[in-house]
């Protein structure tokens, strides 16, 4: 019997009673219909996992108690950053949520001269909370306990301005992915600790665009022979890399 996994943003400690959020208590007890008594795992979202038993299930509410805790997976050995020109809908959802299964670290959506979707203040806060169920759903379903960052979404200058400013941290690579681009993933052989890795949006990266990565020292990366869309391109090159220097193996 799978046991169903929610992610409480609290200080978890064994033995104390918790009462998990509302929109996960109403999922559990009336899409799950999960009866008192049944047991559960709770994860922080940070690491820390407990065995759980269900102890009161009501209309929008649940509360359990924390039993032990429990070895969650540790992250990935490799270090990524997804940095993701924004998408239409549920492909953008699909990106976050298939990335976080993969195991990246962190997630900046971009906003590019061919970017079709375009974010007011306002709504930009709504798919950022959108955007945090998403994850918080794959998390639950993968068994990881540790939520990938998910960062507000940038205008690529502005991004590269800041990563121009940061130097690359021991082992870091940083690419863009371009199907023109003569050389792989596999150009470089060295192993690495960190991937930053920016992915275009249909269209892809204006030549302007691909300039200024360029002056900011990325690589430029193809991804096979074919062009791939871009809700596919960052997650081929995410389990490659994780097959390559991470833990996909």
């Amino acid at each position: 019997m799978r046991i169903p996994r929610v992610m409480v943003p609290a200080v978890l400690r064994e033995g104390a009673e918790q009462d998990l959020p509302a929109g996960a208590a109403d999922h559990l007890v009336r899409v799950l219909r999960v009866a008192v008594g049944r047991p559960l795992r709770v994860f922080d979202g940070r690491g820390a996992e407990f065995d759980a038993t269900l102890i009161e299930a009501g209309k929008h509410r649940a509360r359990v108690t924390l039993l032990s805790a429990v070895d969650a997976p540790p992250p990935s050995t490799l270090r990524i950053t997804l940095a993701q020109s924004l998408a239409r809908g549920e492909k953008m959802d699909l990106i976050l949520q298939k990335a976080t299964e993969l195991g990246v670290a962190a997630i900046q959506p971009l906003r590019t001269e061919r970017t079709e979707v375009r974010l007011g203040e306002e709504r930009s806060e709504r798919r950022m909370a959108h955007w945090r169920g998403v994850i918080i759903g794959a998390c639950e379903q993968c068994g990881r306990a540790d939520l990938p960052v998910l960062a507000p979404p940038l205008a690529l200058p502005d991004w590269l301005a800041g990563m121009v400013d940061a130097p690359p941290e021991a082992g870091e690579l940083r690419a863009f992915l371009d199907p023109a681009s003569p050389d792989g993933i596999g150009a470089h052989r060295s192993a690495a600790a960190a991937l930053v890795i920016a992915v275009g949006p249909e269209g892809g990266f204006a030549d302007r665009e691909l300039a200024a990565f360029a002056h900011a020292r990325f690589q430029a990366w193809r991804v096979g022979p074919r062009v791939l869309r871009t809700e596919t391109a960052g997650l081929a090159i995410i389990a490659i890399a994780q097959s390559r220097w991470g833990d996909l193996r």
